[in-house]
């Protein structure tokens, strides 16, 4: 016998004993039944050994996993262990003081994952195991059929492209009509992949991806619709993307003009090309879409998203920064945005010849990090704060040790001594979150020379300016604000949220003496990322933090100019900066 406690998305909870070795899935004959469209008829088998209970996946579409693993066999579990299985959490059962009780009840998951299917067959989907008699009871879920289509008008359908051609008779009539039978495509997919028991979990990407091309072939075949051999094709690809791939992303990530994608919902993406927004012909089929991409991203990095953790950070395999909305957060669906790395990282000079900042000032940064001084990126949302910072970072003495530390690890130090830490969320139950603070606090344990944060939002502040007060100089971090003189004020309110009874005279000197140069960042109204402030910090005086503002952005020439003041870090130098650098300061 085997006890487990199963959690599902909506907050439900249930135990049970089964007798091992047992199997869940839907089909009628499992021990552990559940009626979900990401759990195949025969998902795993849990069986025993003599060290203890194995877990083998039987070969599952969307796979098992185990502490955030896709694992194809795994054992001895330990009471540790999570397992997750499409939208169901297991764990062996912690003691109770209360015998348990036996009958479980296995929800269906999360109710608007398939509002689709449920209209479509218009019952409630429930799965119910009875331990005492062994009776399993449901109602079986309903998979969209590829059913003949039968078009008999004549409309225009636009292309990627926004342009347009006529569709004679028997062809797709317009986009909807083409969401339609994407929809019935990809339930068709994951139908035949499971009556097929392919063993996906043994499966390389591209076979992965070969078969389930040869499957919708298949099934574009028997479903008789008229389409060109480009609107064939095309219809394939984005039919295998949205089933084992990121959907109607995959064609935005490639294209190296965009820089950023934005869901709003389903049929609604907008994309950023040349620092300008505008909406993309591209749509994914429904929102069942949508959430599949976002789950396809999320889970590999151990990360939640579901109606009880409606939001997520999150990372691609590039780089690239990912975030997530649910409903009911969401009120409109499912929405993520993804910010896009480029494939080649840009280097100092690629922002001189952007027109980001000027070479002198460039040079003038390379200084500051080399000589230790602890900076500070400030800037608004898009603005280039992370680009800055990766720069920069890339300036330490190659013998010096680097931890950077993020919520969501983003930064590529080109640096040969790194350590990477990266925070995480709380699981189910709520336990075991790890936020900044606490890596801040870690860090100092690790024997940094430099420590870099990704941005500081809240009581992580009070921390990293006691870092850069005890011994690390030359550390590097980034927040949102307009300026510097808001930059430091906001370091002040996060100081203050942790509630630790500082006197507001005691953290301005905290933040005197911890922080030597603010760098603005700002992104124009035509797209345009520059540098349009430099502060550097003096101490404090009469109760208020003192800033010398250095350089200023002259709106007419769209240009950086000095303002006729020598930074005062230049007299602590052993030897005086290059005269050109001194110069530029001066010239006004």
């Amino acid at each position: 016998m085997i006890e487990l406690d199963l959690f599902f998305e909506d907050g439900t909870r249930r135990r049970g004993k089964f007798e091992v070795p047992v199997v869940m899935g839907r089909a009628s004959d499992c021990g552990i039944q559940v009626s979900h469209w990401r759990i195949a008829r025969q998902h795993l088998r849990i069986s025993r050994a003599e060290d203890g209970f194995h877990v083998d996946d039987l070969g599952s579409i969307l796979g098992t996993r185990i502490n955030g693993n896709r694992i194809t066999r795994y054992g001895p579990l330990k009471k540790s262990d999570e397992i997750i299985v499409g939208p169901c959490l297991l764990r062996l059962a912690a003691p109770l003081v209360q015998k348990a009780a036996s009958v479980v009840v296995c929800n269906e998951g999360t109710p608007t994952e398939l509002n689709r299917l449920r209209q479509q067959s218009e019952q409630s989907q429930h799965a119910i195991v009875n331990q005492n008699t062994g009776q399993n009871h449901r109602l079986q879920e309903q998979y969209a059929q590829v059913q003949p289509r039968h078009d008999h008008q004549t409309s225009t359908q636009h292309d990627t492209n926004g342009d347009t051609s006529g569709v004679t008779n028997g062809e797709v009539q317009n986009d909807s009509a083409q969401k339609d039978l994407r929809q019935e495509l990809r339930a068709g997919l994951i139908r035949a992949f499971d009556l097929r028991r392919n063993d996906v979990a043994t499966l390389s990407e591209s076979a992965l991806k070969g078969q389930a091309q040869a499957c919708v072939s298949e099934l574009l075949e028997k479903s008789h619709a008229t389409l060109s051999q480009s609107e064939r094709q095309r219809v394939l690809k984005l039919v295998v993307d949205e089933a084992i791939g990121l959907g109607v992303l995959e064609e935005l990530l490639e294209d190296g003009t965009v820089t950023e994608v934005m869901v709003n919902r389903f049929d609604e993406i907008y994309v950023e090309i040349n620092g300008t927004l505008r909406k993309h012909s591209l749509q994914f089929s429904d929102e069942q879409a949508v959430r599949s991409v976002i789950e396809r991203i999320v889970y590999p990095l151990g990360r939640r998203i579901d109606e009880a953790s409606p939001m997520v950070d999150a990372r691609l395999p590039d780089g690239s920064r990912l975030n997530a909305v649910l409903p009911p957060i969401s009120v409109r669906g499912a929405s993520l945005t993804i910010r896009k790395f480029p494939k080649k990282r840009l280097q100092m000079q690629d922002l001189v010849a952007q027109q980001t900042l000027p070479a002198a000032l460039a040079d003038f940064l390379r200084l500051c990090v080399e000589r230790r001084l602890n900076i500070l990126v400030s800037g608004g949302t898009g603005s280039g704060k992370t680009t800055l910072l990766n720069i920069l970072a890339g300036f330490v003495d190659p013998l010096q040790r680097i931890v950077t530390i993020e919520d969501s690890a983003e930064l590529s130090i080109q640096h040969p001594h790194v350590v990477t830490l990266e925070a995480r969320t709380a699981n189910s139950e709520g336990q075991g979150a790890v936020t900044i603070r606490d890596l801040v606090k870690n860090a100092l344990r690790m024997r940094p020379d430099r420590i870099v944060v990704g941005e500081v939002r809240s009581v992580e502040a009070l921390d990293m300016l006691a870092a850069m007060n005890t011994g690390h100089d030359g550390s590097l971090t980034t927040l949102h604000a307009n300026s510097p003189r808001d930059a430091l004020s906001r370091l002040e309110t996060m100081v203050l949220s942790a509630n630790v009874a500082l006197p507001l005279q005691a953290i301005r000197e905290q933040i005197g003496s911890a922080l030597q140069i603010v760098v603005q960042q700002t992104r124009l109204a035509n797209g345009r990322r520059v540098i349009t402030g430099l502060a550097e910090i003096s101490g404090v005086e009469s109760g208020v933090v003192q800033t010398q503002q250095l350089v200023r952005f002259d709106a007419k020439s769209q240009s950086l100019v000095g303002i006729g003041l020598r930074p005062a870090f230049f007299e602590k130098l052993e030897r005086p900066p290059e005269r050109s650098m001194t110069n530029w300061f001066l010239r006004t």
